[in-house]
């Protein structure tokens, strides 16, 4: 094995130990050519960097300065809306709840039983028609005494009227002769002074007659009182008494008998508040609406309002008037209330984008000639999307809407034409 590997195997170059070196100045004077290129490439490599660093910051100056003058002058583009002048009429919705045009509680006036009861809850009456009959003989039994003693009244009078008549007869027979002498004086002043108690009597039968007479009277009222009738048309809401039930006359604890509302007009009444208030009065234009009745308005009109205002509240008492032939509206429901009032003074009305909040108060940014100057404003009433003013603002003028936290008073803007509308 080892003489075949011996064969192959190649034989190794002889190393010339004698061959000739080169000269040794030619060495030196190659590092000497290596290390001057060298320091020369190192030279200029440092000379490229200090020109590069040195042209990089002059671009960085000329940015920055480019920048500088770009803000110096540059004028930003803002949205702006016109301040417009308010609806002649503000609309204020307001809750309410119906109310009977007229409501009556019906007491018993008469004392005794109930004989007929013709009415019941939900019935619709007329004025003057029956709801109960109350019967009391004992009543009658009193009509029949009272007349009774009218009549012997009537005849005590007519009695004192003969008694005169008789004293003025002896008083102008025996006057004559009193002058002359034929007579006393005791029996001349006799028949005077009975002429004059027979004038007394007739006048205290007259008394007694007209006493009696309005005591008929007041018996005849609490026997009238016996029917008891509706004062106006309307519907019976509430019934305490039956046939047989034992009802009380009396003007404080007297028997609670029906209870009738008018409702073919309801009123409402609602509390304006102060704001809102100035342009009311009656006539106003008012529409009802009532949830439950989502498809349908009732339209009504202001008839009556306080004259002052609610202290505690500062709100207006305001009563409307709506028409309800059919019975759509029922008293005692939850409604609101949309009332057109007019504006005395309309106010100014200023989109909310372009109100500025800050410690200074409320303010809005209005153009003047491509500046924008600081207006002060006091809110009046806001309405989401828009509020109005009372001042600081003129129709026409052009408002920021939404403005830029760092405008300023006399800052240079740019109103942005406004997209055209979509067609309709």
């Amino acid at each position: 094995m080892n003489d075949v590997q011996s064969l192959y195997r190649q034989p190794e170059p002889a190393i010339d130990r004698e061959a000739p070196k080169p000269p040794e100045h030619r060495q030196v004077a190659r590092r000497r050519s290596g290390g001057w290129l060298l320091g020369l490439g190192v030279l200029l490599v440092l000379a490229s960097a200090l020109a590069f660093g040195a042209l990089r910051y002059y671009w960085q100056n000329q940015d920055v300065a480019a920048a500088s003058e770009q803000r110096r002058t540059f004028v930003p583009s803002v949205r702006v809306a016109a301040v417009r002048a308010s609806d002649a009429t503000v609309v204020v919705t307001l809750p309410a709840t119906t109310l009977a045009f007229a409501a009556a509680n019906i007491y018993a006036r008469a004392s005794g039983y109930i004989d007929k009861r013709n009415a019941d809850i939900g019935d619709r009456v007329k004025a003057g028609q029956l709801l109960a009959q109350i019967t009391a003989p004992e009543l009658d039994h009193q009509i029949a005494q009272a007349q009774a003693t009218l009549v012997q009244y009537q005849a005590s009078l007519q009695q004192a009227h003969a008694n005169k008549d008789l004293a003025e007869v002896t008083w102008n027979r025996d006057s004559p002769l009193v002058d002359k002498g034929w007579v006393t004086p005791q029996q001349g002043d006799t028949d005077r002074l009975t002429l004059r108690a027979r004038e007394a009597a007739i006048g205290i039968a007259q008394g007694n007659m007209a006493a009696q007479q309005a005591l008929l009277q007041v018996l005849n009222q609490q026997k009238a009182y016996q029917r008891v009738v509706a004062p106006f048309d309307g519907v019976i809401t509430q019934r305490n008494i039956d046939v047989g039930s034992l009802v009380q006359a009396d003007a404080a604890s007297g028997t609670f008998m029906f209870t009738l509302m008018q409702s073919d007009v309801i009123r409402t009444q609602v509390y304006v508040p102060q704001d809102q208030a100035f342009g009311l009065k009656p006539g106003v234009d008012a529409v009802v609406r009532v949830p439950e009745i989502p498809d349908r308005t009732f339209p009504g009109k202001v008839t009556r309002i306080a004259g002052a205002l609610q202290p505690g509240t500062r709100t207006l008492l305001t009563e409307i008037d709506i028409p309800n032939p059919d019975g759509a509206l029922r008293p005692g429901m939850y409604c609101t209330i949309e009332l057109h009032i007019p504006r005395e003074t309309p106010g100014l009305m200023v989109p909310a984008d372009a109100v500025i909040f800050n410690s200074a108060g409320l303010q809005v940014a209005v153009i003047e000639d491509g500046v924008a100057r600081i207006r002060k404003v006091s809110v009046a009433r806001d309405f989401g999307k828009e509020i109005e003013v009372r001042d600081g603002v003129k129709p026409g003028d052009q408002v920021i809407l939404n403005p830029p936290v760092d405008l300023v008073e006399g800052s240079r803007v740019r109103a942005r034409p406004q997209a055209p509308a979509p067609p309709s």
